[in-house]
């Protein structure tokens, strides 16, 4: 059996779906499909971490899905700018 490991950019997903679909990007769907047939060796959603509770719920249901959630921290700087990517 094929493995499969999926790695996803949340914020990236999140605003590039919403631009061009103007809609929501289904994660649960997502993993059905690209594990149908194999094996999933690991599913990691990369995310920023604003403390914001309905951020916090989408993250507790990533993990629900099977994906381990990493956070990184959201900076507001003193210029008023703002940073909470992954430069992955």
């Amino acid at each position: 059996m094929d493995r499969v490991a999926v790695f996803a950019d949340v914020q990236n997903i999140y605003y590039t779906v919403k631009q061009q679909h103007n809609c929501h990007f289904d994660y649960g769907s997502f993993l059905r499909e690209v594990t149908t047939g194999r094996k999933l060796v690991k599913a990691i959603a990369y995310a920023i971490d604003k403390g914001d509770r309905k951020q916090i719920q989408f993250q507790q249901i990533l993990t629900r899905l099977g994906f381990e959630v990493k956070l990184t921290p959201y900076i507001q700087r003193a210029d008023g700018s703002t940073k909470g990517d992954w430069d992955v």
